[in-house]
């Protein structure tokens, strides 16, 4: 399957890396490679490029995408979280700018072997590394009612949590739930006729807290945004694109701790805990997509793009 990727949010990113032609500039979320090439696009032979990412078919598709432009470019399959590790492996002590696209890419939802989509049928899959163990599979079958119901309620904010657990504990008893369609016909008897005629599909907030359990990602990105802020040079900005609230809820905190690093207890008329601010918010409120980027990619609609600089 070719490997297409709309990316989202793409002039608002590109404007605010504020690309310097010979930078060292990291997509930490290579997907497709779309603010990828936008990025390699504006360096010229002295910039260094570094693309990364968990899924192989993913780094293979990049790296035929980015061939033919000039700069240096080097793909790594790892986890964006480990960017410190990334760097160190290259010899490499700081970065111009980073950006992270948080989405699923088009190639992983359209791709229906991967199991991210419930519009077809699929095994219960979801891994971003095809290498991992954990899969959707092993966390509907196996995981106990209340665990299912947490990760549910937390990752999916689904109101039917706790109703979903409990008819798939039913239906796993019968057989083993195996295949997407399986799963979203569970989902769809245990919602109610009326809630599901409202909203998304019924099936959205379960599949979405599954592969956030499956794939780590909230932890990941906890632990992200302040190992990039760190590599960040004097004057380097990153970019982070999320997709739902759970996720820009931890980019907002994270930045605004960086922003107000006092510890100090309110009471306390002058700072005593030495902590030193070291970043700017370049976007106050989070940048959104245009009309016109919703009409021509309605999976744009939930994206919010947060800027922050650092400054040593």
């Amino acid at each position: 399957m070719e490997y297409k990727h709309t990316s989202v949010l793409f002039l608002e990113t590109m404007r605010n890396l504020n690309i310097n032609p010979g930078g060292i500039y990291v997509d930490g979320t290579l997907g497709g490679g779309g603010h990828a090439s936008g990025i390699c696009e504006k360096m010229n032979q002295k910039g260094i490029f570094i693309g990364i990412d968990r899924d192989c078919d993913a780094i293979h598709a990049a790296s035929e995408r980015l061939n033919d432009y000039p700069c240096s470019k080097i793909f790594v399959q790892n986890n964006y979280a480990n960017i410190k590790d990334v760097l160190q492996e290259q010899g490499l002590e700081s970065i111009n700018g980073a950006v992270l696209d948080l989405g699923v890419s088009s190639f992983q939802l359209d791709n229906f072997e991967r199991g991210f989509s419930y519009m077809q049928e699929a095994a219960l899959d979801m891994r971003m590394n095809k290498d991992d163990p954990l899969t959707a599979e092993v966390i509907v079958n196996e995981y106990e009612e209340k665990e299912l119901t947490r990760i549910i309620r937390t990752y999916g904010e689904e109101r039917w949590a706790s109703r979903i657990s409990e008819f798939i504990v039913k239906e796993r008893k019968k057989h083993r739930i195996q295949t997407t369609t399986e799963l979203v016909d569970v989902i769809k008897a245990a919602i109610p006729a009326a809630a599901r005629r409202e909203g998304p599909h019924p099936a959205k907030r379960t599949f979405q807290a599954i592969r956030i359990e499956v794939n780590d990602e909230l932890a990941q990105l906890e632990r992200a945004v302040d190992e990039f802020i760190d590599v960040l040079c004097d004057g380097g900005r990153l970019c982070i694109i999320t997709f739902h609230s759970l996720e820009d809820r931890i980019v907002k905190d994270a930045f605004n701790r960086r922003v107000n690093p006092c510890t100090c207890p309110k009471e306390f008329p002058i700072c005593s805990c030495g902590k030193i601010v070291d970043v700017k918010k370049i976007s106050g409120k989070p940048i959104l997509p245009t009309p016109q980027e919703l009409e021509m990619n309605p999976r744009a609609r939930s994206a919010k793009l947060r800027v922050i600089e650092r400054k040593r």
